[in-house]
């Protein structure tokens, strides 16, 4: 007896989302360093873009890049709306006296940490294209600037990163 074989093709007709998790980084970071950079005090503005832009849409992003099977977009869009979660709370925890706030050994500890997974992650673009490589070397860079402005309380370090985060988002 002959058996009938048929292929099926199932095309992916999800959206890319690359875009939405580049821009809910990109819009957070660029808000966030214009504070850095001394424009104006830390306010709700950036924390709601923390919780929203930066951490919500990057998490989506994240689950969208799980299900095409994109491991590094998995991990970068899960982490750093992560990131955006963990940083959030590391300030208004303490304004709602829920926890003390971090001294300024354990902040920079907390963005020295993120800086070595950012070199990783640079590293993990290596063979991707060069845009994403200025991105994550950037970060990388942001994050470690802002350690050692923390780690001394030297504010000129921490403008200068300022800076350097409005150019990496």
């Amino acid at each position: 007896m002959e058996e009938n074989k048929k292929t099926v093709l199932i095309e992916d007709l999800t959206a890319n989302p690359a875009p939405l998790g580049l821009l809910g980084f990109g819009l957070t970071m660029v808000l966030l360093n214009i504070h850095n950079a001394g424009f104006f005090p830390i306010n709700s503005m950036i924390l709601a873009m923390g919780i929203a832009y930066g951490g919500i849409a990057q998490i989506m992003a994240c689950a969208m890049e799980y299900k095409k099977g994109n491991t590094f977009g998995t991990v970068a869009f899960g982490s750093y709306g992560l990131f955006w979660w963990s940083f959030v709370l590391l300030l208004i925890l303490p304004k709602m006296n829920l926890a003390a706030a971090p001294d300024k050994l354990a902040l920079a500890s907390y963005l020295f940490m993120w800086g070595l997974f950012t070199l990783v992650m640079f590293i993990g673009t290596l063979k991707l294209s060069r845009g994403l490589q200025v991105v994550f070397l950037s970060l990388a860079v942001l994050f470690f600037l802002l350690a050692l402005g923390d780690i001394t309380g030297n504010s000129t370090i921490t403008i200068i990163a300022g800076y350097e985060g409005i150019f990496t988002g």
